[in-house]
């Protein structure tokens, strides 16, 4: 069936009818060098099938070992989602056949993960908060990757023939799970959005991912039931695999909610089966049936030993966890003294974290917001590229306004300096040094230069000293061509003015 010919319920009239029950599952690709459970490398994008070995490929007699940094990533993880970490925990096998699973099992952890029992409050679009209950935070591993081939959709309905690349079995995941989330209403597809935007953010602060949707690193299932005004039972729920985009996931919970009322209002029943999203145009389709736990036959994985993090390194753990994402937004929008419109512009452009890097630097948080989030901002937009991509590092800027204030450079200067920086040439100071643009500040100099401009200009010097001042801007102007760029031209005025009796 089309996503045209299925029957969708007014949102209002589902909103009166129903109370909708979320669930949000989300899988994180840790930023290991490493997989979980071998020492092949983690680079996105290698050739396919170029990263394994006989561990990941589960070949007879290799053995797992757990990846340190993995384990260190997901108590972080639980830490700043408010869970307790367990004392001891196994992993388990979590057996199903996927072409892409080359053991036909998956190293999961099933009833003892290694965190569990959360909470993250999640910031709405009118500034107030919804607490989402965390169920648990576990390990396991991730899956290699299907390439459907000849078909129009990418999926393997219509394809030809498929290709599997391994490179991604067995990169380290931490499998993220609410618990079911009510008394949304009608603001349900926005708790889900907010809940996962949150979510992202805190991952990314804690530098334990990349979070990019777009690569994989981070994929959002979406789990939706209804239940009738007043109902005491959740209803049969449907799992929305895989949303890839912040806004999807909003659309896509918004468009179950009106699919699952529509079925519910005509008497049908909600099959529990997994649902791909389309971008195109908003809708879901059917999966497959979806499995229980029982279906799995979960049971402990008996090549690695129990998980037991020692309470101090816990405790050591819990001091690298750093303030939430917006709660820091909103402390430094009120000690920059900026309006919202113009913090929310320096968000946008991703300048927040290297205005405050430039800070740590040594630069005033003015001069650094000034590069950051204008001319900066506008070199990225012209490049197409983010600001944290171009070649040009915190501590350079912060160089280049301290050549600035020790009057080494002017600002005209300045922003030739950066260009250069941004072409290779080399570090600030080298480049003034390299380049001989440091500022003229002899007087004796700028002095000649100036009788030299006013000679030209007779007329010009005349105005001067008939109290017109403002003309030795022409004058100020020349002085500053003939140098470069590179006099101080507030002391060429005061030079202009005192050759002129008119200081």
């Amino acid at each position: 069936m089309s996503a045209a010919t299925v029957e969708l319920m007014d949102y209002a009239d589902v909103i009166a009818r129903f109370e909708p029950v979320l669930g949000m599952e989300v899988h994180v690709e840790l930023s290991t060098a490493t997989k979980m459970f071998c020492g092949c490398p983690t680079e996105f994008g290698a050739e396919p099938n170029t990263q394994v070995c006989p561990v990941c490929l589960g070949l007879p007699g290799s053995l797992p070992v757990v990846n340190e940094k993995a384990v260190e990533s997901a108590i972080r993880i639980g830490l700043a989602l408010n869970c307790s970490i367990t004392p001891w925990g196994r992993f388990a096998r979590k057996n199903y056949f996927y072409p892409d699973q080359p053991k036909n099992y998956q190293i999961s952890q099933y009833d003892e993960p290694i965190c569990g029992n959360g909470h993250l409050d999640v910031l709405l679009d009118d500034g107030s908060t919804f607490r989402v209950e965390i169920e648990r935070a576990h390990m396991e591993e991730d899956t290699g990757k299907s390439l459907h081939v000849g078909g129009a959709t990418g999926r393997i309905h219509g394809a030809s023939h498929s290709l599997l690349d391994y490179n991604r079995a067995g990169v380290p995941l931490i499998e993220i799970v609410t618990k079911p989330i009510t008394g949304a209403g009608d603001r349900a597809p926005e708790v889900a959005r907010a809940y996962v935007t949150a979510l992202r953010e805190v991952l990314k602060s804690l530098g334990v991912s990349d979070v990019k949707m777009e690569q994989g690193s981070l994929r959002c299932d979406a789990n939706v039931s209804l239940m009738p005004i007043g109902a005491k039972e959740f209803g049969t729920r449907t799992e929305t695999k895989n949303v890839n985009s912040l806004r999807s996931v909003e659309v896509a919970v918004r468009y179950e909610m009106r699919r699952q009322a529509a079925v519910l209002a005509n008497g049908g029943t909600i099959l529990q089966e997994t649902r791909h999203f389309h971008e195109t145009d908003g809708s879901t389709s059917p999966g497959r049936v979806k499995e229980t736990s029982e279906d799995y036959r979960y049971f402990p994985e008996p090549d690695l030993e129990p998980v037991a993090p020692d309470a101090e390194w816990i405790e050591s753990l819990r001091g690298t966890i750093p303030e939430y994402p917006w709660l820091r937004r909103a402390r430094l929008q009120a000690e920059w003294g900026l309006s919202p419109e113009v913090f929310r512009d320096l968000v946008n452009v991703g300048a927040l974290d290297l205005i405050i890097a430039t800070v740590d630097e040594g630069a005033s948080v003015d001069a650094a917001r000034a590069w950051w989030g204008n001319s900066l901002a506008a070199t990225a937009k012209e490049r197409e590229v983010s600001l944290a991509e171009l070649p040009i590092t915190p501590g350079q800027v912060a160089e280049v306004i301290k050549l600035v204030e020790a009057k080494t450079i002017n600002s005209k200067v300045a922003k030739q300096v950066v260009d250069l920086v941004l072409a290779g040439e080399g570090a600030p100071a080298q480049i003034v040094e390299a380049k001989g643009l440091g500022m003229v500040s002899d007087d004796s100099a700028l002095q000649t230069e100036v009788e030299k401009a006013l000679a030209a200009n007779p007329d010009i010097a005349d105005k001067i000293r008939s109290g017109k001042v403002q003309a030795a801007g022409k004058i100020v102007g020349d002085v500053m061509k003939a140098t470069r760029g590179q006099a101080d031209a507030a002391r060429v005025r005061e030079l202009v003015l005192a050759a002129c009796g008119a200081s």
